[in-house]
């Protein structure tokens, strides 16, 4: 029988950094796209499980969502030093061209072609988080909540914080701790769970 091979991973600190600050550079307007194109489809760090999973975890934890997830996948690597090292490609170019463009919006600002460039930066960022939210929907069919829950749970954070403008962290806390607490029942009733602790 032939065994899977194991998949890749970084091969030091060192490239975790420089794919980080890769990822956080070719983000502009929104970087999980992005993440998902680089750490699935790119260097195959993840698979689509995997990064649904942890980018649902870095969603509920304090702070930006892809912060979070370069600290978890930084730390699951090489520890703390994976983490650093995640974290510091994340920020530090970044934080450098943002100063910069800072320093320098005030006498660009009136530019049309600058205004015109960041409206098209915008349009592109939502088609991204589109495309990524649809490509997100393979994994979802191993979801313990079912299709009949986690699709109208879906459909109700979207009218939620789209339409009705509830507060981020009501919905994400209310709307997280039911689909936590049916997962978890889910799971300890299925069938397929109870036969492979019997089997044990």
């Amino acid at each position: 029988m032939t065994m899977p091979h194991p998949r890749p991973g970084p091969r030091n600190p060192w490239h975790l950094f420089v794919a980080f600050s890769r990822l956080s550079m070719m983000g502009f307007g929104g970087v999980l796209p992005v993440a998902h194109r680089e750490l699935v489809d790119r260097l195959g760090w993840l698979d689509d499980r995997e990064f649904a999973e942890l980018l649902s975890v870095a969603q509920v934890l304090p702070g930006p969502n892809v912060v979070n997830l370069s600290l978890m996948i930084g730390d699951r690597q090489f520890g703390l030093r994976g983490a650093a090292a995640a974290l510091a490609g994340m920020l530090l170019l970044p934080s450098v061209l943002v100063v910069v463009l800072a320093a320098s919006y005030r006498e660009l600002a009136n530019l049309p072609v600058v205004n015109g460039a960041l409206r098209g930066m915008g349009a592109v960022a939502a088609g991204m988080v589109l495309a990524m939210a649809l490509k997100l929907l393979v994994p979802m069919r191993q979801s313990p909540l079912g299709r009949s829950a986690w699709m109208p749970v879906a459909l109700a954070v979207a009218v939620a914080i789209g339409w009705l403008r509830w507060p981020l962290a009501a919905v994400v806390s209310g709307f997280g701790l039911l689909t936590c607490v049916y997962a978890a029942w889910r799971l300890r009733s299925s069938p397929s769970r109870q036969g492979a602790g019997h089997e044990r």
